[in-house]
């Protein structure tokens, strides 16, 4: 009985997801903007002129952030073959 209910359970779960996905409901933590100067720092950061603990505190982001968003912006090319 207690199996048959868990798998109703993560069928109207399921359903709910979905629907609201339907209607374009966005899950997850928002995301934080990135700061206005972020490119200009970026760049020096690739030029070598400063590195990622230093461009993470101008930016006032923690580093993982910064490495983050710079792969995922695809400006990570220093460490490229």
């Amino acid at each position: 009985v207690a199996e048959n209910e868990r798998s109703m359970i993560k069928q109207r779960q399921a359903e709910g997801i979905a629907a609201a996905m339907a209607r374009g409901v966005r899950f997850g933590r928002p995301e934080i903007p990135l700061p206005d100067n972020f490119r200009e720092v970026c760049l020096r950061w690739q030029k070598r002129e400063i590195n990622g603990v230093e461009a993470a505190e101008e930016l006032q982001i923690p580093v993982s952030t910064f490495r983050y968003k710079v792969k995922r912006m695809g400006l990570d090319t220093r460490f490229s073959p």
